[in-house]
């Protein structure tokens, strides 16, 4: 029996940083995704192996410990393996056989594009596929958010719902509730993203000490950033692309003064809207990791420029959310 698993990554389009603070923000998957393929072993080990990462190790469920070959870092498959510990206490069935588990990554790693999150919601559809379980998105976006939260300390459930159901989603700060957008137009993005990863638990923990210590400056730049995002969900609902693009750029400003920039990533920022874009900005925590351009009519320009400096790609809005199977 082998079971394959997949899960798209997203971006943030305005509210990073701000939504950990109970503002708004908008978010929708993207046509990247995570592949995890799950087969069994004749051993009783359970075995992870990424091939781009060249990361690789035994995961041990009784005692929650990794053994990583080559001396690499647990990383990503910290996320693997508390899902395997939480599909175990979730459904009282135990992994009595080994297994070996394959995953494939078209999503840059601690770039802000949800590759934890996709990794996370994968591993929980094909071990409850494994478990001969009933394949239910609500509980496994549930899941999937509890997972981040145990291994980031802190986490938006924005990620998670995206890998799970796809589409486009606003997270309203009234209720809490998650919002699906019915977002009707090809919407012409560009990512670029650094070879510097970013950890979003620590920038999460930069900003909080930064609220802390200057609640009179900060609080008015999440505020700011919830007027954008309120505005900006109304220019998505009438295709204006020049009051899309003017947002994405005060949202940058802000996330700037939050101190997540880095001079990398501003360099793309500058180089996108150089190039033709009409709005560009940090998507996700920042320090690292990626940017997003919105370039109607420009998208090839944008790409040709930031491939010149960094690592690019063109992305579309994914209404596949996650998807297993049973070979």
């Amino acid at each position: 029996m082998k079971i394959t698993a997949s899960a798209p990554g997203k971006v943030i389009l305005f509210g990073e940083h701000a939504v950990v603070y109970g503002k708004p923000a908008i978010a929708v998957a993207v046509n990247r995704y995570v592949h995890i393929k799950m087969g069994e072993r004749s051993d009783n080990r359970i075995h992870v192996q990424t091939p781009q990462l060249g990361v690789s190790g035994y995961l041990e469920l009784e005692d929650e410990t990794i053994k990583c070959e080559n001396n690499h870092k647990t990383g990503i498959l910290s996320y693997i393996l508390r899902s395997l510990i939480i599909i175990q206490n979730e459904t009282g069935l135990k992994f009595e056989k080994g297994l070996e588990i394959v995953l494939e990554l078209e999503i840059p790693i601690g770039a802000g594009l949800g590759s934890s999150a996709a990794v996370t919601v994968a591993t929980l559809a094909a071990a409850f596929k494994y478990f001969k379980q009933e394949f239910n998105r609500d509980k496994i976006a549930r899941l999937a958010h509890q997972v981040e939260l145990e291994v980031q300390g802190e986490a938006s459930p924005i990620d998670t719902t995206l890998s799970t159901f796809g589409g486009a989603i606003y997270l309203s700060p009234e209720t809490g509730e998650i919002i699906k957008l019915n977002l009707d137009w090809d919407i012409p993005l560009v990512i670029g993203h650094t070879r510097r990863e970013s950890n979003t638990g620590e920038l999460i923990k930069t900003v909080r000490s930064k609220k802390e210590k200057y609640p009179s400056l900060i609080n008015p730049i999440f505020e700011s950033m919830e007027q954008i995002t309120l505005e900006a969900r109304e220019a998505l609902t009438r295709k204006d692309e020049n009051e899309l693009g003017e947002l994405m750029n005060f949202n940058h400003g802000l996330l700037d003064a939050l101190g997540v920039n880095t001079p990398v990533l501003s360099k793309m920022v500058y180089l996108a809207r150089e190039s033709g874009a009409k709005g560009s900005k940090i998507t996700g925590a920042g320090g690292g990791g990626s940017i997003i351009a919105y370039c109607p009519g420009k998208k090839d320009e944008v790409l040709k420029q930031l491939k010149k400096e960094e690592k690019a790609f063109p992305i579309k809005i994914s209404g596949d959310g996650c998807q297993v199977d049973e070979i």
